[in-house]
């Protein structure tokens, strides 16, 4: 029986491993949007790192990403917006 249970835990953890993955992917996809934004308008910029911020956010509610390492995250995507005007 418990070996049952062990690949039904095995099955599950693989399963959140690659919704994770994807996940955390596409935070860092909008970070870095982010971040390349910065000269290319400042409606632009300050539209894409509202975005990127709010994606970190979910992450961190979704356990994802730490909530210390988030705040590190849109420290510098803020100090880099407010530099860039």
């Amino acid at each position: 029986m418990s070996n049952k249970l062990g690949n039904k835990a095995a099955r599950v953890s693989e399963r959140k491993r690659l919704r994770n993955r994807s996940e955390r992917s596409s935070v860092k996809t909008l970070i870095a949007k982010a971040r390349s934004s910065s000269g290319a308008g400042e409606e632009s910029a300050h539209e894409k790192t509202t975005m990127a911020i709010s994606g970190v956010d979910k992450a961190v509610k979704k356990g994802l990403i730490h909530r210390n390492k988030a705040a590190r995250l849109k420290s510098r995507l803020m100090k880099k917006l407010n530099k860039g005007q």
